[in-house]
């Protein structure tokens, strides 16, 4: 899924509609509490349906890439230590946590 900035969501024609939705009370309330100043309910809806499509596909595709790294492995025959994994990740994350700081 490609990114598109809002200026252009909102120059977009719009020309489908979500279902409507029916929420209790109170997730309204908590919803409208935060919006940003100008935020339409509209707006954060549509914002939180990209977001969830875009989480979906991106969780898709990883699947898709250890499914098939698991074929690999099983078709050569080569496989990797979990241990050596898990300390190149080690390393990885000390090495973010250096730059964060």
């Amino acid at each position: 899924m490609q990114c598109v900035s809002e200026k252009e969501k909102n120059n977009a024609m719009k020309s489908e509609s979500l279902p409507s939705l029916r929420v209790e009370p109170e997730l309204r309330k908590t919803a409208e509490a935060v919006l940003e100043k100008g935020e339409t309910l509209s707006a954060f809806i549509e914002s939180s349906v990209r977001t969830a499509i875009e989480m979906r596909l991106n969780r898709k595709e990883f699947i898709a890439r250890g499914l098939a790294s698991r074929d690999r492995a099983r078709e050569t025959g080569t496989y990797v230590e979990a241990s050596l994994v898990l300390e190149e990740l080690q390393g990885m994350l000390r090495k973010a946590g250096k730059r964060s700081s």
